[in-house]
């Protein structure tokens, strides 16, 4: 629920808490709040100015650039890294701002790929076919050197100043690198659509799995496994739901994925998992109803009463929802219910 100060107003007026201690309140919580990522103007700006020069340097640098050649590309990349690490410090030390220190340290990470490639090409080792800017456009083993160096700026960066969206470069990575592993482990000629779809189900749950550690190890508030979530999920699910097959038992066994889904988003507080989990759903019903059902005049009404059903069944579960959640959670164990605790 979302604190307001009009609650602790209602709350000091049935002298629950004093007026004092409701305006010593609502100052620590308001101090709590601008280190909190959220969609207030002044983290807008921070996140659109963010990108913005994230971008720069990623998605949108143009062919001008590779007349640099490899080593000016390498000394451009320091150059902004050394600047990223001196703001970093800056909004760390001198303005105790996270948010803008999480975002210039991110900067940095994703310096690091055209740091690589210019020292590839700086040394003649380069053997891709693509200029940098195919970095973020084409699949190609290649890729995969200055994918593991990312991996590991991403982590050094962690270590050294732990601020959450600096796994959201290394999660991006995560994900080229499971459309990236199939040719090379298997050979480009070699490599299916069907095969890049396992190797995107796969990658993404090892992903997810291992936000799921993250999340259980995270003592902190401050949310490092989010990221790991959005592009485990993301890989899973599409790479689930782009599998075609004729056989209506595995079509019904994939709506009971996407319900698994949607009730470990409601354990674990992860909206990802809801997201994707209703669109799954919704694609099997929208599937009987164009397909399997699509001549029938009760189908739409069995719909309504399980929607119903559904509804009514929300309601139970919201008159007894503490007495079953705790007898549920007593049999979980202990990191698991402290993480469900954190979540909610």
């Amino acid at each position: 629920m979302e604190l307001k100060r009009s609650l602790l107003d209602q709350a000091a007026s049935k002298q629950i808490i004093t007026d004092e201690q409701a305006e010593r309140l609502w100052t620590f919580l308001s101090e709590q709040q601008q280190q909190t990522p959220s969609f207030r103007f002044t983290h807008i700006l921070y996140y659109f100015g963010g990108l913005i020069a994230i971008g720069a340097m990623s998605l949108f640098m143009t062919l001008s650039w590779e007349s640099l050649g490899g080593w000016g590309l390498l000394l451009i990349a320091l150059v902004y890294a050394g600047a990223g690490l001196w703001l970093t410090e800056f909004f760390l030390k001198r303005l105790d701002q996270k948010i803008p220190a999480g975002i210039t340290a991110t900067f940095v990470v994703v310096l690091t790929p055209l740091a690589v490639f210019g020292f590839q090409a700086g040394m003649g080792w380069w053997s891709g076919g693509h200029e940098y800017r195919d970095y973020h456009r084409y699949i190609d083993w290649s890729w995969l050197f200055m994918e593991l160096a990312t991996l590991a700026s991403g982590a050094v960066m962690l270590w050294r100043y732990r601020l959450p969206f600096l796994v959201m470069p290394v999660a991006v990575t995560f994900w080229y690198m499971s459309m990236d592993l199939a040719p090379f482990l298997f050979g480009a000629e070699y490599v299916s659509w069907e095969l890049r779809k396992w190797v995107s189900l796969w990658f993404g749950l090892l992903i997810v799995l291992l936000a799921f550690w993250v999340d259980i190890r995270n003592q902190s508030t401050r949310d490092f496994a989010f990221w790991l979530y959005i592009f485990g999920v993301t890989a899973f699910w599409s790479g689930l739901s782009l599998m075609e097959s004729e056989s209506e038992w595995s079509k019904l066994f994939y709506c009971l994925i996407n319900l698994v889904m949607i009730m470990a988003g409601a354990i674990l507080g992860r909206r990802v998992f809801v997201v994707f989990g209703g669109l799954g759903v919704a694609g099997y019903l929208g599937h009987l109803a164009y397909e399997v059902f699509e001549d029938s005049l009760l189908f739409p009404i069995a719909l309504t009463l399980i929607g119903l059903a559904i509804v009514w069944l929300g309601i139970l579960w919201q008159r007894h929802e503490q007495r079953v959640s705790e007898r549920l959670r007593s049999l979980l164990p202990a990191p698991l219910r402290e993480l469900i605790a954190r979540r909610h």
